[in-house]
Order: C-alpha cells, then sequence, then structure tokens
C-alpha cells in the first residue's frame, strides 16, 4: 500500500534542505508541516538551546487502537559533512545518489522519510494501528547529542524501532557497544623557531610521538580504536605551543574499554614526558552499549513482520553508535532497523528506490501489529 513515488518525492525534498548537526531547522519545520497535516501536532524541546544549535528534538504522540500496547519509532534529522547543497539524482537503473560533491543524506533521511510515508499510508487509508510515538533527533551524529536532553518521562513506550541503520532492509542491529570519547591536550612551551627554537617545547611533536603509539583499529576481539583529530600550531615560525588529539574506544565490554582508554592515557603522558611537555587528558562516556536479546517482544514483532514481507529478519550485533543506544539505557528495548543506506559518511552515499519502498512497508507493518 506504499506509494512509492510519493515516498521518493519526500525524500528527495528532504534531502535538499540543509541540515548538518545543529542546524536542523529545515528538516524540523518540514516533519512538523508533514505531520501537522496527517492531523498530528509534534512537540519541540529545548535540547539545540543546550547544545547550541537552532533546533530541538520533536515527539509526537499518535492516538490508537487501546487495546494495543504503544510503541516507539525514531530517526534522526542532521547529516554528516559535506551536507551543504545536497540533491537527490534518481537514476535509471533505481539508484539514489548524490551528485558527487555532498553526501546524500539517506543517513537518516531514508529514515525518516519511510516513518512519514507510512503515518500518510496509515492516515489516508483508516488503518487501524497500534499507538505510536514519534522521535525525530537532533545532533546523532555528534554521539547522540540530541537524545541526551530528551524528557524520556514522557514516554509511554516500552519497545523501540530506530530507523537508522546501513545494510538490507529486513535485517537490524540487536546490540551495540559502549563508546569513550578523549582528549588529550599536550602543553609545550613556544618560541621563535628561527632563533630560539632551543627554548621551546614542541606540543605537536609530544603528540606526534603519542599518536604513533596508540593503537587503532580492531585492537583486540569485541574492542576498536581510533585517533580521529589532531589540532595544533598557529604558524610556521613558531615553535607550537599546545596540541590537541581525540579519538574514542568502543567495546561490548566496558571494562575492556576502560582498560584501553588508560593505556591511551598512559601513552600520551610518556610522550609528553619525553618531550618536556605536559599532557591534560579527559574522556567520556559517550553512549552506553547496549544488547536486546532475541526473547525480546521488539525483536520477535521484527521478525514476524519481516517474515510476512519475505524479509531476512536476520538481527546481529554493530559496532556503531546510535539513540537507541540512550533509548535502551533509559530503559526501552530497541533496535536499530536497516533503512536503506549504504556507504554512510560518504560522497558516494547512494539509496534505491525498492530498498526505501522496502523500509517503509516495514514501518507500516510494525505500526500496525497487533502484538
Amino acid at each position: 500500500m506504499i506509494n512509492g513515488k510519493r515516498l521518493i518525492e519526500t525524500f528527495k525534498e528532504l534531502v535538499s534542505l540543509d541540515s548538518p548537526s545543529l542546524d536542523e531547522r529545515l528538516v524540523c519545520d518540514y516533519i512538523k508541516n508533514y505531520l501537522a497535516s496527517l492531523g498530528i501536532t509534534a512537540e519541540e524541546d529545548d535540547a539545540g538551546e543546550k547544545l547550541g544549535g537552532t533546533t530541538g528534538n520533536l515527539y509526537a504522540f499518535v492516538e490508537g487502537r487501546e487495546d494495543r500496547k504503544p510503541i516507539l519509532f525514531a530517526a534522526h534529522m542532521d547529516t554528516v559533512t559535506p551536507a551543504l547543497g545536497k540533491k537527490a539524482i534518481e537514476h535509471e537503473d533505481g539508484t539514489i545518489t548524490s551528485d558527487g560533491t555532498t553526501v546524500l543524506g539517506s543517513d537518516d533521511l531514508a529514515g525518516v522519510s519511510s516513518i512519514l510515508e507510512a503515518l500518510k499510508t496509515i492516515k489516508e487509508n483508516g488503518i487501524p494501528h497500534r499507538p505510536l510515538e514519534l522521535v525525530f533527533t537532533v545532533s546523532e551524529e555528534s554521539h547522540c547529542g540530541g537524545v541526551s536532553f530528551f524528557d524520556f518521562s514522557k514516554l509511554k513506550s516500552k519497545d523501540a524501532y530506530v530507523f537508522d541503520m546501513d545494510g538490507a532492509v529486513g535485517t537490524a542491529a540487536s546490540a551495540a557497544p559502549v563508546i569513550l570519547s578523549y582528549t588529550a591536550e599536550f602543553v609545550g612551551k613556544a618560541a621563535h623557531a628561527g632563533f630560539a627554537a632551543s627554548e621551546g617545547v614542541h606540543a605537536i611533536k609530544a603528540a606526534a610521538k603519542a599518536v604513533t603509539l596508540i593503537p587503532c583499529g580492531d585492537v583486540e576481539e569485541g574492542v576498536t580504536a581510533n585517533v580521529g583529530i589532531i589540532e595544533g600550531g598557529k604558524a610556521t615560525n613558531i615553535v607550537p605551543p599546545l596540541c590537541k588529539i581525540k579519538g574514542e574506544i568502543r567495546s561490548f565490554d566496558y571494562d575492556k574499554a576502560e582498560s584501553r582508554m588508560q593505556e591511551v592515557k598512559s601513552i600520551c603522558e610518556t610522550a609528553a614526558a619525553e618531550i618536556g611537555a605536559k599532557v591534560n587528558f579527559e574522556y567520556e562516556k559517550a553512549v552506553s552499549a547496549f544488547d536486546t536479546p532475541d526473547s525480546a517482544e521488539v525483536i520477535k514483532r521484527f521478525k514476524k513482520c519481516c517474515n510476512e514481507l519475505g524479509l531476512s529478519g536476520e538481527t546481529y550485533p554493530t559496532f556503531g553508535g546510535s539513540d537507541n543506544n540512550v533509548f535502551c539505557e533509559y530503559g526501552l528495548e530497541g533496535i536499530v532497523v536497516a533503512t536503506a543506506m549504504n556507504n554512510c559518511h560518504a560522497t558516494d552515499e547512494f539509496t534505491t528506490v525498492d530498498e526505501m519502498v522496502r523500509a517503509s512497508q516495514l514501518a507500516l507493518k510494525l505500526m500496525i501489529t497487533k502484538d
């Protein structure tokens, strides 16, 4: 019953709206207006103000049959850079790409579009459905910054379907890791690089030494690590007094992540001392891990709906973080549903018409289930 042509037009319209993290205003207003046209009122919170952005999270409750339990559907409104001036180009083979200069934004506008089309199909056909809760978040790409400010006390649902994963539609992530993020600020001493270099303490050299020693990639079974940012220096003729590196560690086991974090801290301290610098090391838990068991209703319902649609229904762990990490931290049971996105966070990102239709069909099927 999904209107594929309308679904793709909605997706194209959303893609054309700039929505980098902390400036999702245009997409937010689009969703508000879309829901309003269906008789659904969306509330916007103050997450944007707290984050220093332009936009808050959106929440809506859609009344449904009283004999069925409510379930939650979520997707995020922001996209990674390069994201300004995006346009969705539909090719003859059904593939949809950007023009190659930006990301497409199917992460996560494919998820947003799938949910919206399913709702519109329900409303225009008068299909009985469960009570539904909708959450569209901001700044998800910044370690789930937006949903962290959401008021979870208003939720009625116990089960969450977060439409925000790559891979074939009909698959979902049932587990994801804790993410620890860190910043190491190396403090040296400025000096003129031409006639007083020996009086300086080179912060960049200290940071570089640390980076070469910090394990990255798959550092052990179930643990990944990365140094993603290094920044420092003001001019070529100044011995740099400051340099920062930023990185992260992911693991399904918090103790393993913590142990690896202490290793990184030790490496930074040793590298700084050998240069004669100091280091200020800070880290935090960006998101908690989750592991939703196969026995959970949220998974059994997903598998049943997939089976009825001829989809695999496969669930597996992922090393990606999502808003579901935070939902589960607040007591919900959830999974992250694949929504027709491929090559995410790259300018060759793509989706397909057929997969987007299947994603919206799955959203619809989940919304109207009885159990």
